[in-house]
């Protein structure tokens, strides 16, 4: 019986909607927050970032992973770099995700499509910010490694992101696909 309303057809008030806004922001926070020696860095594994799945079921999660992330970024070791140009590029990645999946029935399609915009435009501005970061000497920057140009520095963090963005997606998916057929994700 709980399953069906879940599921049910009723829509959500305006309460409801900015409720499920601050939970899922919090809740990116606190897992943030909880693993934050490994969420911030060149290597990092921001295990929240599973959430970003979210986008691909309803706009509403895009204004709630944009929220959660600047508040997880207000400990970030960049500063106001992080709080603009990470809050930035999650609520442009998201945006992107929920606009190619909003007419996708698939969950699998769904989660498919976000982890392609994740771990590519996603990790591409997070990149970026880094490579700002660290070329206008500001505090807690960190170097890429690369004995090269700013391209060879923006790959350098590109490729050290990856790995635990990828694997925060994947268990974010599954996450997110065994909820979604138990709760309308849409709603």
């Amino acid at each position: 019986m709980q399953r069906n309303l879940a599921k049910s057809n009723t829509p959500i008030s305006q309460t409801q909607n900015i409720t499920m806004i601050a939970v899922i922001a919090a809740v990116y926070a606190v897992i943030t927050f909880v693993i934050q020696p490994f969420a911030f860095g060149p290597v990092q594994l921001r295990a929240s970032e599973g959430l970003n799945h979210l986008a691909a079921w309803n706009k509403r999660y895009i204004i709630a992973l944009g929220l959660g992330v600047f508040i997880a970024n207000l400990v970030s070791p960049l500063g106001w770099i992080d709080w603009v140009f990470g809050t930035m590029g999650t609520v442009i990645m998201t945006g992107i995700t929920y606009f190619l999946t909003r007419h996708v029935k698939s969950s699998i399609a769904k989660i498919i499509i976000s982890s392609v915009v994740v771990s590519t435009i996603g990790m591409a501005i997070l990149a970026a910010e880094f490579t700002f970061a660290f070329n206008i000497g500001a505090h807690g920057a960190f170097p890429s490694g690369s004995n090269g140009g700013i391209i060879a520095q923006w790959l350098a963090y590109y490729f050290s992101v990856i790995p635990g963005e990828v694997a925060s997606l994947i268990v974010g998916g599954v996450v997110i696909y065994a909820l979604s057929k138990v709760i309308d994700l849409s709603k």
